[in-house]
């Protein structure tokens, strides 16, 4: 009854908006007459329990941690401070960020991640864009630390150093 499943126990995982989780358990369940396959993820910082059907798990945007080739990509996104300022409405311009961070893309997150701190050197952020910018920084932050298996704070420290004025 088993499906194939990409992810195995002790795997670390990033689900997307509640970043790095353990895979602590694949079950198997019939639901009706169907046999189907679950991960149990546990969420590193909340503590939250995940149950994602295998087959549903890609699609939802459950992958691994960043290797180090998709880190030196980020940095190189990171480091490329020539973006243009959209002059869009704050509101708009969250829910652009919003579901970018929704993909649990490291990219895609990391995007918002420079977008704000850039446009936070230039005019006061909303109350909404400062959350959301300290969601993007933590899910990066916790990502990087996993995958480097490093201190989050010498990781913040890295990031935050790129924005500086």
């Amino acid at each position: 009854m088993q499906m194939d499943a990409s992810f195995t126990v002790g795997d670390k995982v990033v689900y997307p908006t509640h970043g790095v989780a353990d895979v602590v358990a694949l079950e198997d369940k019939k639901i009706g007459n169907m046999a189907m396959a679950f991960y149990h993820l546990h969420v590193v910082e909340s503590g939250l329990k995940i149950i994602v059907p295998v087959a549903k798990a890609q699609e939802n945007g459950m992958r691994h941690v960043a290797s180090q080739e998709a880190i030196d990509e980020l940095f190189s996104l990171l480091r490329d401070h020539n973006v243009e300022h959209d002059r869009q409405t704050w509101n708009r311009r969250y829910r652009g960020f919003m579901e970018k961070i929704r993909t649990g893309s490291l990219f895609e997150v990391g995007q918002v991640f420079r977008d704000l701190s850039l446009l936070k050197n230039h005019k006061t952020l909303s109350h909404g864009e400062r959350q959301m910018l300290n969601t993007a920084r933590n899910l990066v932050i916790r990502e990087l630390s996993t995958a480097r298996k490093a201190p989050e704070s010498e990781v913040a420290a890295e990031l935050d150093s790129m924005f500086k004025n």
